[in-house]
């Protein structure tokens, strides 16, 4: 299993917009797609006003054919339009687990 990161910075006072923009529209869309939701957070200490998604994947190319399927979705496009105003940044990064760890 590969793990993807995905980390967006949102504009300073919006983020409970976002969290609520995500929790009423976006989740479902993005679990419909995707599938295996690790998990989904709010920082409170570091790197403040940003979300962390976690989604696991047996491999790239799942990975690349449910994000492209996410992609081609018309109400994932609408979605964005309205949350891409309220992020700064986005960086991502997949996690390849070590042979001792519990998620392989």
């Amino acid at each position: 299993m590969i793990v993807e990161e995905r980390t967006y910075h949102v504009i300073t006072g919006k983020l409970p917009e976002v969290v609520k923009l995500y929790d009423e529209e976006g989740i479902a869309l993005q679990q419909a797609h995707l599938g295996n939701l690790l998990g989904w957070f709010t920082v409170d200490v570091g790197e403040l006003s940003s979300v962390v998604s976690l989604w696991g994947y047996e491999s790239y190319g799942e990975r690349e054919r449910r994000r492209a399927e996410l992609q081609a979705d018309e109400r994932w496009k609408s979605f964005l339009a309205r949350l891409q105003p309220l992020l700064h940044t986005q960086w991502n990064r997949i996690l390849v687990p070590t042979s001792f760890s519990p998620i392989r």
